[in-house]
């Protein structure tokens, strides 16, 4: 943790700017506590010292940022700088982020609080603070050259609103966007109901996170900026699987979970076991005579999700990106498929010169898991994490919804691996298999086409000089054989 005593002596030459003309000057007399976190865990829900009270979101693998009440405002002080993320055991980024971390601590409010941030930036760039979804004067929206002067290196920039509307939005620059979103800069914000809400319900347990994407070479640390679309790294608040922490809740829990897409593309995030209503949006509360039961939700880029459920059902249950490469760490996308390809010969002839050479791929890539290869430095296999049945093969956007009867309210501590009650698991079976029954159907079109032998007379002699053959009448519902004949065109003044 960094005090503000601390922050003060490092940066005693730092300028403040009022980022619109309703902060007075008066208002800036001191800067709030500089709080910093260094820990990727997930840390324990904020409980409000003062101001309204509320029911404390829970950041998976982040933290809530500590604010102090002043006249009435609620203030908060942000840093936007260079941060090192593990993003799992073994792999470390050189990121950019605030208070220490990528993402951002979440920052909570009460609807109609009026909320004051102070944010320094200690980028070697300019930055801003756009808050993405909320209403708010003009002035105070964070768009770079539009509507304030960018935050120059060494200047802190003050913004001021009441937090109008209840709901989950998120914060990230709108100043070279491309590079410092792509470098992790980003971070939620959850605004909750001051009076009870018929559209939204009180819950037991409140996870929230962000999908964020990186490329990172393996065995270096920074991400690669100009990237689109081939990210290697899919993440969840900078974390990927087997880093990336499990939801812990107790049986019959009412467990809400929001989730914010800032990546490059869609992600349809699917939880297994259980069925969910999407109850929020970017927009407020879903009205509920809007939902439907679902299992997965397509988040789009810029978009957050709010789904809720009954957790009824105890086990470990995973919860993933369904896109089967988000899954994933370290992706390499030019590797050639090698199932079915008997790389036998081959192998004896590369061993002479590299002793230790192994087969990859030639029956998928699952057999990867298990073996025990040297990885470059600070990288990630592609498939990993151990379950109590052996080798998860997973990565990336992966974790596990673990539902448990003697789970303490409040409790937010990993239960350890669910125990199954006996006769309720797959088993293997070692009995005599029957010959299974095969269709006698030749296969073919379902519906095949009828043609009269007028039709394919007229066809035969078109135009184009295309010519369609021969239909089978013997047998009436068989598919009709096609020949296809093209006459090539001529060069000018041939015959």
């Amino acid at each position: 943790m960094t005090t503000r005593r601390q922050f003060m002596g490092l940066g005693a030459g730092l300028g403040v700017t009022l980022a619109g003309a309703a902060v007075s000057k008066a208002a800036l007399a001191g800067l709030p506590e500089l709080v910093s976190q260094d820990s990727p865990n997930t840390q324990a829900p904020l409980m409000p010292p003062n101001g309204r009270p509320y029911n404390p979101v829970v950041t998976l693998n982040g933290w809530t940022l500590p604010w102090r009440m002043k006249n009435g405002v609620k203030e908060f002080h942000l840093v936007a700088e260079p941060v090192l993320r593990e993003m799992a055991p073994g792999m470390k980024a050189n990121l950019w982020g605030y208070n220490g971390q990528s993402p951002g601590p979440t920052i909570e409010v009460v609807e109609g609080d009026r909320v004051r941030i102070f944010v320094t930036n200690r980028l070697p760039e300019i930055t801003s603070m756009h808050w993405h979804g909320q209403r708010l004067p003009n002035g105070m929206d964070g768009v770079a050259g539009l509507t304030q002067p960018a935050i120059d290196p060494g200047k802190t920039f003050v913004y001021e609103f009441v937090a109008r509307r209840p709901g989950t939005f998120m914060y990230h620059p709108h100043a070279d966007e491309m590079t410092q979103m792509a470098m992790g800069m980003m971070g939620l914000w959850i605004t909750h109901p001051k009076a009870p809400n018929a559209q939204i319900e009180d819950v037991d347990r409140d996870f929230c996170f962000l999908l964020n994407a990186y490329d990172i070479d393996p065995g270096s640390y920074t991400p690669r900026i100009m990237t689109m679309l081939d990210f290697n790294l899919w993440s969840w608040n900078s974390r990927v699987f087997p880093g990336i922490d499990s939801l812990n809740v107790r049986l019959g829990d009412r467990v809400r979970i929001r989730v914010g897409n800032l990546t490059m593309t869609n992600h349809p995030i699917h939880l297994h076991g259980h069925e969910f209503e999407v109850t929020g949006t970017d927009g407020g509360p879903v009205p509920k005579s809007a939902r439907w039961p679902e299992v997965t939700t397509d988040i789009a880029v810029g978009q957050m999700r709010q789904i809720e459920f009954i957790a009824n059902e105890a086990g470990d249950w995973a919860f993933h990106c369904h896109k089967s490469h988000h899954t994933m760490n370290a992706m390499g996308h030019n590797v050639p498929t090698m199932i079915g390809v008997d790389q036998s010969k081959l192998v004896s002839k590369i061993r002479k010169l590299v002793p230790d050479y192994m087969v990859m791929g030639d029956v998928g890539m699952g057999d990867m898991t298990d073996m025990q290869m040297d990885l470059p430095e600070n990288t990630l296999p592609m498939m990993t994490g151990d379950g109590p049945f052996g080798s998860v093969q997973m990565g990336g956007m992966f974790s596990v919804l673990k539902v448990r009867k003697h789970q303490k309210p409040g409790d937010y501590s990993d239960p350890g691996w669910y125990k199954q009650p006996a006769g309720t698991q797959a088993y293997e079976y070692t009995g005599k298999l029957e010959t299974p029954p095969r269709s006698k159907s030749a296969g073919g079109q379902s519906m095949p086409r009828k043609r009269s032998a007028k039709n394919a007379d007229s066809q035969s002699t078109s135009a184009a000089n295309t010519t369609i053959g021969k239909t089978d009448n013997a047998d009436a519902t068989a598919p009709s054989e096609i020949e296809l004949r093209v006459r090539k065109p001529h060069a000018h003044g041939e015959h």
